[in-house]
């Protein structure tokens, strides 16, 4: 089982960024709870960050065929790419939404989710622990 983990702007700042709400835990945290969580399940992660709209659509394109799931953490461009949404589109495989924070409970335009329409769950505001749980949805519906 292979998923795909993505991870959009400003996520590599974790643990430096608005701590009091997004936590302290860094990117790379995540990264190995991921892989912890994966291991016990035998599955392969690939995980990524880039802060470049563009990179993230041709990672998706590019896994199209090749992945069982994918967790997305689009970060800003949750509310703001079609792009992502479209490149998304094109997967059958189960696809989870997850945020650190609660969007809904913060400003009004991080409200809408280009994301969620294709997204089977949605994880939000849980923190870290989103990621991880994430992976355990999609193991038991692949």
């Amino acid at each position: 089982m292979k998923i795909l983990i993505l991870n959009g702007p400003n996520l590599n700042m974790l643990g430096q960024r608005e701590p009091e709400i997004y936590g302290t835990q860094t990117l790379g945290d995540i990264e190995t709870l991921c892989r912890e969580t994966a291991s016990i399940h035998h599955a392969d992660i690939d995980f990524r960050q880039s802060n470049h709209e563009g990179e993230l659509v041709t990672w998706i394109q590019e896994a199209l065929g090749h992945v069982d799931g994918i967790i997305i953490n689009a970060g800003a461009y949750t509310h703001t790419s079609v792009a992502l949404h479209d490149a998304l589109k094109l997967h059958a495989c189960p696809i989870i939404e997850v945020h650190l924070s609660d969007p809904e409970t913060r400003e009004e335009f991080r409200h809408l989710s280009y994301i969620s329409p294709l997204a089977q769950e949605v994880i939000k505001g849980i923190g870290a622990a989103g990621y991880p749980q994430a992976i355990e949805i999609i193991v038991k519906t692949s």
